[in-house]
């Protein structure tokens, strides 16, 4: 446990600061570049994440190999080919995803983006310089989830700050000493991601078990791991369209300005994966052991603890930010114009976002016992209901209408993937997980911030009402881990130590 404590904390740590340091650089980025050339960054990210198809469920499957592989003796060999044979397999991949979109530069300059004050040269040569950052950036996803499988999140985590610094503040300083201009920024990003992937390659190799014996690419690895990668493809792919679409759609109808608006609400939005994807990453191969070790005491009472942690971590965030939003984005940007446009888009996807982490738990754990395929029906359902509402709301109610799209499509994650997994695994446990892992603290959070923003005073200063929302935030975040058996077992042993 004391290593799984720490990979949590890690993990916290590592994604904080990359995320936190994002969030605050925002505002210098509009201060040099203007709300359109940031909608440019936002199409920048989001075409990131649509690449991220051609990951093929390889990152996954790397993490999950070498978390089973870990568990067993002398299997160093096995290791290293495994990673040999995906890395070939990965950078082929990568070459393909930049070399698609440098080739595609033309036509989404010219056919796609609605500028309406950028240069379209400085579009297009943005858009090929997205093309070779993507190539680049592409295989630390496959480094990275070997060492999540590998437990070296720790090791991770001090790469990842290092090298989110050097990509946030290195941007600030290009924009600030050598040109403020958008392909500066995505140049920039090119070297980061050179940066990032040559970091994370030296960092798995040097933790995978040392041999004498030169690792190789084998056949029959793929082989035996590509139902497993394949599922995870499908869902991966699935998921990818379904949380991009609405930004892809976006970039399309809307004009760059707006579709900027809405990029900073997403990325607001966004930045609750950072409590959801650290902790998930780091109990992932704890439940592989587990279920492989058939302790069945033992994950039941994990999967109870990690729940209950989650929801501590995310409920009372959540909370805060649905029912503040608009405080804290004048606090944070200090601009009425970008408040006005983004804060009731903020509030809808932080809290889509927030369905989709209260199910994440039994999501991973079913991943882990070897059946992502529920990952994929879910997917599927979505992808039947959501696409049309998507295009039918976003056709009506442009940005505002995307956001309520995506608040439905997270809740079918609720509605249909966790009593699906309840049916299949620990059964006995669902109605403890939805009383008191879940609702007991959600509704705790949510009662207590309602009734702050209902008893807040009119008028109140930055300074004041900076303290009122960090006053509700300490309350709401205490009360709501006495709710919780696991979060009181924890705070006890605190107090007595």
């Amino acid at each position: 446990m004391a290593s799984l404590k720490h990979n949590i904390i890690a993990n916290y740590i590592g994604r904080a600061w990359t995320s936190i340091l994002g969030l605050l650089l925002i505002p210098t980025y509009l201060k040099f570049l203007g709300i359109e050339a940031y909608g440019l960054v936002g199409f920048y990210m989001a075409l990131s994440s649509v690449v991220g198809i051609l990951d093929l469920g390889i990152g996954g499957t790397i993490n999950r190999e070498l978390a089973r592989l870990a568990a067993r003796d002398d299997f160093a060999v096995e290791q290293r080919d495994v990673v040999r044979t995906l890395e070939i397999i990965y950078w082929g991949l990568a070459v393909f995803a930049g070399g698609a979109v440098f080739l595609l530069a033309s036509y989404i300059a010219h056919n796609w983006i609605k500028a309406e004050n950028l240069d379209p040269a400085s579009i297009l040569k943005g858009i090929q310089l997205m093309g070779i950052a993507i190539a680049f950036q592409f295989p630390m996803s496959l480094y990275q989830g070997g060492l999540m499988g590998l437990q070296r999140q720790v090791f991770f985590n001090v790469i990842l700050i290092v090298t989110g610094t050097l990509r946030g503040l290195g941007a600030i300083l290009i924009l600030w000493l050598v040109s403020p201009t958008i392909e500066a920024f995505l140049a920039w990003q090119v070297l980061a991601s050179i940066v990032g992937s040559v970091a994370f390659f030296v960092a798995l190799w040097c933790s995978l078990p040392k041999h004498r014996q030169l690792p190789r690419f084998r056949g029959n690895i793929l082989l035996g791991v590509w139902k497993y990668a394949a599922a995870i493809s499908a869902n991966a792919i699935v998921g990818i369209v379904l949380t991009q679409l609405d930004k892809v759609l976006l970039s399309k109808m809307l004009s760059l300005e707006m579709f900027g608006y809405y990029s900073l609400a997403a990325t607001v939005g966004s930045a609750i994966w950072m409590i959801i994807l650290p902790f998930n990453s780091a109990i992932f191969p704890r439940f592989v052991q587990l279920h492989e070790a058939t302790q069945t005491e033992e994950l039941r009472l994990f999967f109870h603890r990690a729940s209950q942690f989650l929801s501590l971590a995310l409920f009372p965030v959540c909370a805060l930010i649905i029912f503040f939003s608009s405080e804290i984005l004048t606090l944070w940007l200090n601009d009425p114009a970008v408040v006005r446009q983004c804060h009731l888009i903020v509030s809808l996807l932080v809290f889509g976002t927030m369905l989709n982490g209260i199910a994440s738990v039994p999501g991973y754990s079913a991943t882990a016992f070897g059946w992502p395929q529920l990952i994929t029906y879910t997917n599927a359902i979505q992808a039947f209901v959501i696409i049309p509402l998507i295009i039918g709301m976003v056709y009506f109610f442009k940005e505002v209408g995307a956001a309520v799209a995506m608040v439905f499509l997270n809740s079918i994650f609720v509605i249909f993937m966790v009593p699906i997994f309840f049916r299949r695994y620990l059964n006995e446990e669902r109605k403890k997980w939805y009383l008191y892992d879940v609702a007991v603290p959600a509704v705790t959070a949510f009662s207590i911030c309602s009734i702050s923003t209902l008893i807040a005073p009119a008028g109140l200063s930055d300074l004041a009402s900076f303290g009122w929302i960090v006053t509700t935030g300490i309350i709401v975040l205490g009360v709501t881990g006495i709710t919780m058996e696991h979060t009181r077992a924890l705070t006890h042993s605190w107090s007595r130590m």
